[in-house]
């Protein structure tokens, strides 16, 4: 049986890999949620559609988060349909690889755009418009433990994301808001699976200690934990969810 909420939370970079699999939970867990997408709206569409048929609440939002107007647009959207929102979970985010002096601006520019810029945009808002007693949870990456070359603009965006999470986190004081940040390692997305070799896939899958890769719904387990009951106290911190690979 459902529990049943009236929380609402966005969650962006919802149209597929860890994003989908962290709506489709936190619906089953009775949240109301906004599917947020960048461009392709027909995987949000049948998620959306996905999470109806299983007796929960859920609408797309298009946005591109690096883009303030729209993000501003996305919580206008969901205030105006459920009345308020109480949760943000930002999964969006790009990777694009390259060693440090074969970065040019644009790739440097495309990823700090979206993944720290727009992880900027919606705290932001969240920070002024979520109701009290919320919750925010970022999406990190074990990468910025474990260093690896062609890593660099990529790492350095998410070690911004880890240290925004713990500034707003004391920033929201007063206000029962919990911010939290999740750091994956490395999971069976196509994120994460597009252009790699098979020997390089079973070579990473062998790295952590549980010999496996990481699958979205290990990612959406930790987040439904973190804005669950259970979590509550756990605030400011960054969640290596990563099968113990550092």
């Amino acid at each position: 049986m459902t529990p049943q909420t009236s929380k609402v939370a966005i969650v962006t970079g919802a149209s597929g890999g860890i994003g989908a699999a962290v709506a489709e939970r936190l619906a089953r867990d009775g949240f109301t949620v906004v599917v947020n997408y960048a461009g392709n709206a027909a995987p949000a569409e049948a998620l959306v559609a996905k999470i109806a048929a299983a007796g929960g609440r859920a609408l797309t939002a298009q946005a591109d988060v690096s883009n303030v107007d729209a993000v501003r647009r996305m919580f206008d959207s969901a205030e105006t349909a459920f009345g308020g929102v109480d949760v943000l979970i930002n999964t969006a985010g790009i990777m694009v690889l390259a060693p440090i002096a074969d970065s040019d601006d644009a790739l440097f520019d495309r990823v700090v755009a979206v993944n720290l810029k727009g992880t900027f945009n919606t705290l932001r808002e969240a920070a002024r418009r979520l109701r009290d007693g919320g919750r925010i949870v970022n999406f990190s990456s074990s990468v910025v433990g474990l260093l690896q070359p062609t890593y660099g603009v990529y790492a350095a965006t998410k070690a911004a994301v880890e240290a925004m999470t713990s500034i707003l986190a004391k920033e929201l004081r007063g206000r029962t808001i919990t911010v939290n940040a999740i750091a994956p390692g490395p999971t069976a997305t196509r994120l994460f699976l597009d252009g790699k070799p098979q020997d390089v896939v079973e070579r990473l899958a062998k790295l952590a200690p549980l010999e496996r890769l990481g699958q979205p719904e290990d990612s959406a387990a930790a987040v439904a934990f973190l804005v669950g009951p259970d979590g509550a106290w756990i605030n400011g911190q960054t969640l290596r969810a990563n099968g113990g690979i550092i």
